[in-house]
């Protein structure tokens, strides 16, 4: 029990249920699409997803912020969760990476958190339920405010957030995957064998590194970037990142993904660039009762007949019953049989519901990379004769 030495906090949830705990990280209020995440480890990549902006996020696992946390695990400069919710908040965190406690982090960061609450019981609320709409409220507590603010939040159906979260200008990418000799080495000059232009939807860094690691030169362009100035760049490839928010409102996005589509760049979608992929080709997307959050979720690679544990964050799902004919699923989720991935037949152009980048998370995926490498590859050697 960490309540003794931590001040109060409450969350509320739009069906009236309100718990009582510790406050963590910053004082006032905050509201959001209230989901859980299965995972045992990664809180701080979690947290600095952009996929979960407008989201707090209740981390099942009952023990967070033991090994602390430092500036090498961020996927994004800032916290982009509207609030965290845990069990048991450790009082010492011990690691040889650690920086600073979970507290002082959240803090730092201006992000309400609240801990010493039944995780379970929330859990097992909104899975029943389905994700509803929330308010952390930490410092001075009204619990009649706290509902009131948590039944205003009109949850994330119809809400366009790739363009609050994507970046403000284009950018190089040259940073490798983290290793425990070297940490974080840098791309040399020259060393790139393709060039891919990375739609920037809330992309994770990882991400960015895996494809860096594949001999890929990388340049980040704002989510709202025409397929005109993309093509512009005569890249070899064109990446869709991950995000969050409802794909439906993204026309921009949609409109661009079109338009690249009818040129022979190859194109390859990950989470919302899945879904926008999927909207582009005529298929239809759906919100989902409570998603897909966590680090163990097993997927099946239809053609392989093969099993993939993966890393998985979203809360709306491609409708595979919309999918036209030049649209094959290739991968289908075993916990609820939602589509986990698809490939145009006409095309070279694919997606993955999933985050094969991991952070946090397995690597079983990782080999999606590869098949965009080799999409590339193919179409370069096709322009070349």
């Amino acid at each position: 029990m960490i309540s003794q030495t931590y001040r109060e906090a409450v969350l509320a949830l739009a069906d009236g249920t309100i718990f009582r705990g510790a406050a963590i990280g910053a004082d006032g209020l905050s509201v959001g699409e209230v989901v859980f995440n299965t995972a045992l480890t990664g809180y701080q990549e979690i947290l600095t997803d952009p996929s979960y902006a407008r989201q707090i996020v209740t981390l099942t696992y009952p023990h967070i912020g033991n090994v602390g946390v430092n500036t090498e695990d961020e996927e994004s400069d800032v916290i982009w969760a509207a609030g965290l919710v845990i069990r048991d908040l450790p009082l010492l965190a011990s690691n040889f990476r650690s920086q600073e406690s979970l507290d002082e982090y959240l803090k730092a960061k201006g992000i309400l958190g609240i801990a010493d609450i039944d995780t379970r019981k929330l859990t097992r609320i909104l899975r029943q339920t389905g994700a509803q709409s929330g308010c952390i409220m930490a410092g001075d507590i009204d619990d009649q405010e706290a509902l009131e603010a948590a039944r205003k939040f009109s949850g994330l159906k119809g809400m366009d957030l790739a363009k609050e979260v994507t970046t403000g200008a284009t950018y190089p990418w040259q940073e490798h995957s983290w290793t425990l000799e070297s940490g974080y080495q840098v791309q040399k000059p020259g060393e790139g064998k393709y060039k891919v232009v990375a739609y920037d939807y809330g992309v994770k860094r990882n991400i960015l590194r895996m494809l860096v690691d594949r001999d890929c030169e990388l340049v980040v362009v704002p989510a709202q970037t025409s397929a005109e100035e993309v093509l512009a760049m005569r890249p070899d490839g064109v990446f869709l990142s991950n995000g969050p928010g409802d794909p439906e409102p993204c026309d921009y996005a949609i409109k661009a993904i079109q338009e690249i589509l009818e040129t022979r760049t190859p194109v390859f979608g990950i989470c919302l660039g899945h879904q926008l992929l999927a909207l582009a080709s005529g298929a239809k997307t759906t919100k989902m009762k409570f998603g897909h959050h966590g680090a163990n979720h097993p997927v099946e690679d239809i053609e392989n007949n093969v099993v993939m544990i993966t890393s998985q964050n979203h809360g709306f799902a491609v409708d595979e019953g919309s999918l036209p004919e030049n649209l094959i699923a290739t991968h289908r989720s075993l916990f609820d049989g939602s589509l986990q991935g698809i490939h145009r037949t006409d095309k070279a152009a694919f997606s993955f519901q999933g985050h094969p980048e991991a952070s946090p998370g397995p690597h079983d995926a990782a080999s999606l990379f590869d098949h965009f490498i080799d999409l590339m590859e193919v179409n370069r050697q096709g322009l070349a004769e």
